[in-house]
């Protein structure tokens, strides 16, 4: 995008207000000073604080009144009517009131051949409904994956300049993730997550790249219904689903390919509660390197009609300014009810995000998670909003024998001080949960009795367990045989 030529066609088209919503008010002005100087035009600069500055050539606004007061310069800008762009910074706080709002309405109404363009630049304006059709709003354009790498190779110039030439420690496939994950943020965010990346240690690694996403979700003002998974996890620590593995390896650089099409859209997970569900859904965005974003649909509701479903477009839309990432809807049939005591918000929220599913075009990678399938819609699951469901089953004797060895190396246990062939034929009918928590509780107990943690101690926290599987033996079947021929093994 050529934001000079794009904002002087909006200028050939005499449009007497121009809105433009950006964090970047120095670039702002640059980009006015370029198009004043190409239409040879007056420009003039307004703020609470200096009043009415002349930034380029043509006639001063002069004026014995105060100036920084925004009645009196929108008076003198009238009085005073000649062709000129002005732009109005951090306009947006006087346009509650009705005075200034009739001001800017009677500038915007002059007659062509004396009409200045009134530019309002601040992070967020939000006009009145009698001006809005007098305005336009512009956007200034996102640095593209070549200007990031220019501003990499400024940066690590500048450092290596301060510290005797030494160049800075990077590799290709870092730098092509590291711009991939920049889309979405301006020159000046860019530029100083790429600069404290840097200064930090000399070097621009993997260790780098979730602190940057952490950084991007703060400075869009994420937090609430979204929130940020920092930490996200590896497929190694994620016992079976070999099935998902190869699936989702097979489809990595489809999805991670910026010029690709048919791109992957998303999967469900179903399963049995502690199966691994949430776990896999972190591992996906830890194996491709993208942020982890989590909706939570409690946080969505609210008493009022319509801002539900509004919070919910908000997040969607969130989403995508973060893409590429991935979005986690854990236990997504708690938000979709089918219930008709809640004055059909559940069916407005479903109308809201299949229509998203079916025409989201940003690179939004979606893992539903789910315990009961039979509550959703039929249309959520069906291809084409959802790339395939998984069920994530209970795990059998050689994936529960990985399990254990997994938890058992994150508490600086040694695996092969364990009988794990014996273990894992004892703990049938466990999840993972259920067999991260044995080892948990063996521990307490040896730790009471000050000794060391051994598989007899494992065996007896097993025995003492009832796993759910037990406890909810026919749901639990029942689900197992609903996802029999229905469902993809993970």
């Amino acid at each position: 995008m050529n934001d000079t030529h794009d904002l002087n066609l909006l200028l050939e088209a005499r449009t007497p207000l121009i809105v433009l919503e950006t964090f970047e008010e120095i670039r702002a002005l640059q980009l006015l000073t370029r198009v004043a100087i190409k239409r040879a035009s007056a420009l003039h600069c307004w703020s609470v604080t200096d009043g009415i500055n002349q930034l380029g050539f043509g006639q001063r606004i002069d004026d014995s009144r105060d100036l920084s007061d925004p009645e009196q310069a929108l008076r003198a800008i009238k009085q005073q009517a000649q062709p000129a762009l002005i732009a109005l910074c951090d306009f947006h706080p006087y346009l509650t009131n009705p005075l200034i709002v009739r001001l800017v309405k009677d500038i915007a109404l002059l007659d062509d051949k004396q009409r200045p363009t009134l530019v309002m630049i601040s992070h967020q304006v939000k006009l009145p409904p009698e001006l809005t059709r007098l305005a336009a709003y512009f956007s200034l354009s996102l640095p593209t994956d070549q200007q990031l790498e220019a501003i990499v190779r400024e940066e690590a110039r500048s450092w290596a300049g301060e510290n005797s030439g030494h160049r800075v420690r990077t590799d290709q496939k870092t730098l092509t993730q590291l711009m991939t994950n920049l889309q979405g943020l301006s020159f000046e965010d860019s530029r100083r997550l790429i600069r404290n990346a840097i200064r930090d240690d000399g070097a621009i690694d993997e260790s780098d790249l979730p602190e940057i996403n952490r950084a991007k979700f703060q400075l869009m003002d994420m937090e609430g219904v979204l929130s940020f998974e920092y930490n996200t996890e590896k497929f190694s620590n994620v016992g079976g689903l070999h099935g998902l593995k190869d699936w989702l390896q097979q489809r990595k650089g489809a999805f991670l390919n910026a010029n690709g099409t048919d791109k992957p859209k998303g999967v469900m997970l179903l399963g049995v509660q502690g199966g691994g569900k949430s776990l896999a859904a972190k591992a996906i965005a830890g194996v491709w390197g993208l942020p982890l974003l989590r909706l939570d649909f409690a946080a969505l509701y609210n008493k009022y009609i319509g801002e539900t479903e509004k919070n919910l477009r908000e997040a969607l839309q969130l989403s995508e300014l973060m893409s590429p990432c991935v979005l986690w809807i854990d236990e997504i049939e708690k938000g979709l009810t089918n219930g008709q005591g809640d004055d059909g918000t559940s069916r407005r929220i479903q109308g809201t995000l299949l229509t998203w599913l079916s025409e989201r075009s940003k690179p939004v990678f979606v893992c539903c998670t789910s315990n009961d399938i039979s509550s959703l819609p039929p249309e959520l699951v069906r291809k084409g909003r959802l790339d395939e469901i998984f069920f994530v089953d209970l795990p059998d004797e050689s994936v529960r024998r990985d399990i254990f060895e997994i938890h058992l190396k994150k508490r600086e246990q040694s695996p092969e001080r364990f009988d794990l062939p014996l273990l894992s034929a004892a703990s049938h009918g466990f999840s993972g949960a259920e067999i991260e928590q044995a080892i948990v509780s063996a521990l307490y107990s040896c730790a009471a009795q000050d000794k060391t943690l051994d598989s007899a101690s494992l065996l007896s926290a097993i025995e003492q367990t009832r796993p759910l599987s037990v406890v909810m033996a026919e749901k639990i079947q029942g689900l197992r045989d609903w996802a029999q021929g229905r469902t993809v093994a993970a």
